[in-house]
């Protein structure tokens, strides 16, 4: 009889970065039953009902214990959302390490695997003799730059925004310096502080896990591959269904069923993306000007992009920001719907011809699984980095031009929609993402690129045992 091998995984702060390790702990044990995994969860405040109804899905094998939370009172005020999530993950070192000493009299655990804002923990690993890993739930670019960045910062003298030419990542496609990463452009800042301490830290894992496949960044994977910890493509993890849809979710579903096959663009920034009241004005006569069907979900506006990141806005109507009359004008042509929808059911239905996205690396990865092309609308973190990867590099996406304000004005909404939806840029993006979704469903299947190194690395821990 084989053995059990016990691990232990530590989420980042906030449901977007629980939901892709648990995603990862889920497919891990799927595909090797005799794998236990405990979640530890850092928290501020109670927990969302997104993350508690996702928890209640768990397999038995897969365990969970939310660490005493910080009281997002006790934050000091006007605190980033980055501050915000180092001080909640300080707060719950001294009991996660008590939970992992006790947890490992029980039943020894032969590795740790924690999100890239949680990497402080990992020195627990070393004291409790386990394998350490970073689940990385961003991209091989994304994480090329995370090494890549202490070099930068010795060798630049100015701020990346004005660096004259575009930074060469090793194996991967160049990036302007105003595209990287929104905590990066500000290097006197904490949160590039935090950031730079924080990525140093990389280099004392055994290994990092990143949520991409070699089919569909080869270059960087291969390039990371060459020096740091051991790379370990293990993706496309993607959710593979909504686990709770409310009668407004099932009413946007039915709509689609209704439409004509790809000839819908799904447009949403994801579960914290905000834009500006200006911005949702011109993003909904842009909408109406292209004459193409849509689905939008839509939030109440916020001065800050990542306002709904860490808490939800439940109290504000977003629909008294839209243009008078809009939604009458549009009510045979677009369905709106209030702060969140069924996204992995509205991205596999027929009717759904591009998608509209902030470039979260979830949504992105959940696009590229169904097939659905894109119009890159990035907001904050790394999601400019992801807008250049998508239509620069696999050339599966569109990017709408900006203006001295930062906004993108309603022709340009317009002309970015009619390109993707009817163009024939538009037909080869579509065709891009064709493969690219053949390459995603094939790294996954039994004899795969990313289910070989899955199998590899839970071959390497059964051997511990």
């Amino acid at each position: 009889m084989e053995k059990t091998v016990h691990i232990a995984v530590v989420p980042g702060v906030g449901h977007s970065h629980l939901v892709p390790i648990l995603h990862f702990s889920k497919q891990l044990v799927q595909l090797h039953p005799d794998i236990h995994v405990t979640c530890f969860i850092p928290t501020l405040g109670s927990p969302s009902s997104a993350s508690k109804s996702i928890l209640q899905t768990l397999p038995s094998n897969i365990n969970y214990t939310f660490l005493p939370p910080l009281n997002p009172n006790d934050l000091p005020q006007g605190s980033s959302v980055i501050e915000s999530i180092q001080l909640t993950i300080l707060h719950s070192l001294p009991y996660l390490n008590q939970a992992l000493n006790s947890l490992s009299i029980r039943a020894p655990l032969v590795a740790l695997v924690v999100d890239p804002l949680a990497v402080k923990a990992l020195v627990f690993a070393k004291e409790l003799n386990m394998l350490s890993y970073i689940y990385s739930p961003v991209s091989a670019t994304t994480l090329s730059l995370s090494f890549y960045l202490p070099k930068l910062d010795e060798e630049t003298l100015c701020e990346f925004k004005d660096l004259p030419k575009p930074i060469k990542l090793p194996g991967c496609v160049p990036l302007h310096g105003r595209d990287l990463s929104t905590h990066l452009q500000d290097r006197s800042s904490q949160d590039y502080k935090h950031f730079l301490q924080i990525v140093k830290l990389y280099r004392i894992a055994d290994g990092i896990l990143v949520n991409s496949f070699l089919e569909m960044e080869r270059g960087p994977i291969k390039a990371l591959n060459e020096g740091n910890p051991s790379v370990y493509p293990v993706g496309p993890i993607i959710q593979t269904i909504t686990s709770y849809v409310d009668a407004k979710g099932l009413e946007c579903l039915s709509w689609l069923d209704k439409q004509q096959s790809c000839s819908v663009l799904y447009v949403s920034f994801g579960s914290g993306g905000t834009l500006s009241e200006e911005q949702i004005v011109e993003l909904a006569l842009g909408l109406e000007l292209s004459n193409h069907k849509f689905l939008w979900v839509v939030r109440a506006p916020s001065s800050s992009v990542d306002a709904a990141y860490l808490s939800a806005q439940n109290d504000i109507d977003p629909l008294q920001f839209l243009p008078s009359g809009f939604l009458e004008r549009n009510k045979e042509k677009g369905f709106v719907i209030r702060s969140w929808a069924p996204q992995i059911q509205i991205l596999s239905h027929r009717s759904i011809g591009g998608f509209l996205t902030h470039c979260g690396w979830n949504s992105i990865l959940e696009s590229v699984v169904h097939g659905v092309p894109i119009i890159t609308w990035p907001l904050f973190a790394e999601q400019k980095m992801n807008a250049v990867l998508l239509s620069e590099g696999m050339k599966v996406g569109l990017r709408p031009k900006v203006n001295e304000n930062d906004i993108v004005e309603r022709v340009e909404v317009a002309k970015v929609i009619k390109c993707l939806m009817e163009g024939e840029e538009g037909e080869n993006l579509r065709k891009n993402m064709k493969e690219l979704k053949e390459a995603a469903s094939n790294a996954v299947k039994e004899d795969g690129s990313s289910t070989k190194t899955i199998s590899q690395l839970a071959l390497k821990w059964k051997k511990l045992v």
